[in-house]
């Protein structure tokens, strides 16, 4: 669910990244703790996550080398440079065609990232550093301007934090999009990102997901980080392993339309539900040869038992 103005295009450092449909972000973390890939892993076996992810759908890779678990301490940009970049080299070395994202706040690390081929930067913090946009823009790559109301590393839900959370979302995107342009980020190099659970209760989060449209008048492409997130763990009472049908329906919600990158865990899942979606409602005529092999028609093998080649 876009504003009908949506740009279908996002420029970035060395290409454009067509927003016709739904692009699919994959997530991969070069630190050893975040809740989806704990403990200390190899360079290859990172670039092993990558290839997967892209075999599965991914046009973008986010890649993060801090942990955003509000209780895990911040780490020096040295330290998250010694992670994201020979990463980021690897991806650019190996999977050219990828567009890569570097989840940081830190301008030493946004440099850093964007030196070794980064396309993105995935800012979390709302711009909260004034050297970010022009770095940014001194390599001509595309930004994420995301909303939040408190530092990164800071927990904040509060029930009366907020007025009218749609128009101060909307106004807090609106003022940052203009420091973006005001320091020379390429006005279709910008993505807003409402931020779900950043410093928002589920309630919060649930009543934006619900107005998206508004929070974007000017129809630029939006990052939806919905998945596994906080909100659907209190709807459905889950833990973030036990969240994908929750984050699918979210999907089908507000992430199925154009002019959407989504920022997904489960990509493989994500993919085919889509391609689900747009068949069943879509108006494009299906190919009527379409067909399933007999290899994928039973669970195990054939029904007398023996084993589909």
């Amino acid at each position: 669910m876009t504003s009908p103005s949506f740009r279908p295009t996002l420029r970035l450092a060395d290409r454009t990244l067509d927003l016709s449909r739904p692009v699919l972000m994959g997530v991969v973390n070069a630190n050893p703790d975040s809740f989806s890939d704990p403990g200390h892993r190899p360079l290859e076996v990172q670039l092993d996550q990558v290839r997967a992810l892209v075999a599965d759908g991914a046009t973008v890779i986010d890649v993060g080398g801090q942990s955003g678990i509000t209780n895990v301490p911040e780490i020096h940009a040295r330290e998250e440079i010694d992670r994201v970049v020979p990463l980021i080299e690897a991806i650019v070395r190996d999977l050219p065609e990828v567009v890569v994202s570097v989840d940081t706040y830190k301008p030493a690390v946004v440099r850093a990232a964007l030196e070794a081929g980064a396309h993105l930067v995935n800012d979390v913090s709302g711009l909260r550093s004034p050297e970010l946009a022009p770095l940014v823009a001194a390599h001509g790559a595309a930004l994420v301007v995301m909303h939040t109301a408190a530092p990164p590393k800071q927990r904040l839900q509060a029930t009366d934090l907020y007025g009218d959370v749609v128009a101060e979302v909307r106004l807090f995107l609106a003022e940052k999009v203009a420091e973006a342009l005001s320091a020379g980020v390429h006005p279709d190099s910008i993505v807003v990102d409402p931020g779900p659970d950043f410093t928002k209760t589920p309630a919060q989060t649930v009543e934006l997901l619900r107005h998206l449209p508004e929070l974007n008048p000017d129809g630029l492409p939006t990052l939806l980080a919905i998945s596994r997130k906080d909100f659907i763990g209190a709807l459905t009472q889950t833990r973030p392993r036990e969240r994908l049908a929750g984050t699918l329906a979210a999907v089908a919600a507000v992430g199925s339309g154009a002019g959407v990158i989504l920022r997904v865990h489960d990509v493989g899942e994500v993919r085919r539900f889509l391609a689900v979606l747009d068949a069943l409602g879509g108006t494009e005529p299906v190919d009527p040869e379409l067909r399933l092999t007999d290899e994928l028609r039973w669970a195990a093998g054939r029904p007398d038992g023996t084993t589909a080649t």
